[in-house]
């Protein structure tokens, strides 16, 4: 039941002690996403509820970021899971991003990909990736759950 609570955040624990402050705790989660129209974007977050925090970012409900206005609609990519609390969710979003930003482009390579069957996602996920595994090899990521959806 556990591994299910963290894949699907709908379906809830059971609460063997009712009194207990930390089940009321939320759970952080770190989300990549991926847009559907052109041009093709990722945009990396945190949330306590993936689903909610999704149909924001698609104008379903009010609360997107600005900045993910303009790819809609957007896919779920990526989830991690079992974050500790919001601090350090937020600091694996920070450094997500900020390797995803310095990993070198090789944009006549990935040009050349998107004119191929792979399509134009699939060097944004792959430079996603890696900076993802550069971040494990950083940070303290055992306790964590990586889910992939692509």
């Amino acid at each position: 039941m556990r591994t299910l609570c963290k894949t699907f955040r709908s379906v809830k624990s059971p609460n063997p002690n009712p009194s207990s402050s930390k089940s009321d705790s939320p759970s952080w989660s770190v989300y990549l996403i991926l847009s559907t129209n052109p041009p093709i974007k990722t945009y990396v977050g945190v949330t306590t509820n993936f689903t909610r925090r999704l149909k924001q970012h698609n104008g379903e409900l009010k609360g997107g970021a600005k900045a993910s206005r303009a790819g809609r609609p957007w896919i779920c990519a990526c989830i991690i899971c079992g974050f500790a609390d919001r601090s350090e969710a937020c600091m694996f979003e920070s450094k997500w991003k900020s390797l995803s930003r310095r990993a070198p482009s090789k944009k006549n390579e990935n040009e050349n990909l998107w004119k191929h069957s792979e399509g134009p996602s699939v060097p944004l996920l792959r430079r996603r990736q890696a900076a993802l595994n550069r971040v494990k090899g950083s940070l303290h990521c055992t306790h964590l759950e990586i889910n992939w959806h692509l």
